[in-house]
């Protein structure tokens, strides 16, 4: 485990955003295959935004810009990941143009290998209620599955679900959320599910075996994660003064439990970013 209290400890961090919990699985893919010799990540859980399945694209890009502006003062990161698909099609292309000498990543769902491997073409699509609304998802949609049917299904309940503590809850609990996306999609005649937000990764293995056999369900992670890797390989670290990862929190709020519990589980230190000297105002 690796503790900090001060920005002074980080060089040229790999930084991470979501609007809370999503976006850990795919910190925790890359971390286990790029820890090893050294580097810093931050992870920061935008809490006090959650959700931003209901907000508008504008809402969405003027919330992470002023979060990455304020994170800037304090670091240089060697890379910056959106893990999370609403704030990817919102606001990707303002942050790069925002930011253009920082290498930013996106998230999109996974719907190129999705419609490329439906034989019934029809494939499924779950999401935040912005991410499924917005065009970029419709045009990947009818570039890679021009002849298949897309069923778009928000899913908001379940981002929720996820965020306060579904994780943890019994199998029970889990397949009661996720079954009647499933059982729609089967009625569609959906062969193929693509997970749309980041949330959906921590009941992968439910949203699996809910769907067998008859439809496959498919992610992101693999495909970010190398693409993160691609982008570091062009950004070569000056040199570490730290190792480790550390989830930070946005909001004034208390630390609670649930977020220190998820800290451990994932190897990571915990703090609230105005404990590491950001103004609370800049989150207002």
């Amino acid at each position: 485990m690796f503790h900090t209290d001060s920005w002074d400890d980080f060089d040229n961090p790999i930084l991470f955003f979501d609007s809370g919990i999503g976006g850990l699985p795919y910190f925790r893919r890359f971390w286990e295959r790029n820890s090893v010799g050294g580097g810093s990540a931050l992870y920061i859980a935008d809490r006090e935004h959650f959700p931003y399945g209901h907000k508008t694209r504008e809402e969405i890009a003027a919330i992470l810009t002023r979060l990455a502006a304020e994170l800037l003062k304090h670091v240089e990161p060697r890379a910056a990941v959106l893990a999370c698909n609403t704030a990817s099609v919102s606001a990707l292309d303002v942050l790069r143009e925002t930011f253009p000498s920082i290498h930013w990543v996106g998230t999109v769902p996974a719907i190129k290998p999705a419609a490329l491997a439906s034989k019934t073409r029809c494939v499924g699509v779950l999401g935040t209620d912005r991410t499924i609304e917005d065009p970029y998802i419709m045009e990947l949609a009818k570039k890679y599955g021009s002849d298949a049917k897309i069923v778009a299904l928000a899913a908001s309940d379940i981002v929720r679900f996820v965020e306060e503590g579904g994780e943890r809850a019994p199998e029970a609990e889990k397949e009661r959320v996720a079954l009647p996306y499933i059982q729609r999609l089967r009625a569609a005649g959906a062969d193929t599910l693509a997970l749309g937000c980041t949330h959906f990764l921590l009941l992968l293995d439910v949203f699996r075996r809910l769907a067998a056999p008859d439809i496959v369900v498919f992610d992101s992670v693999e495909g970010v994660v190398h693409r993160i890797e691609e982008v570091l390989e062009a950004a070569p670290s000056r040199g570490q003064k730290t190792s480790g990862a550390v989830l930070l929190l946005t909001g004034s709020a208390p630390i609670e439990p649930l977020w220190r519990i998820r800290a451990r589980a994932f190897g990571m230190d915990i703090h609230r970013l105005d404990s590491l000297h950001v103004p609370e105002e800049a989150f207002e």
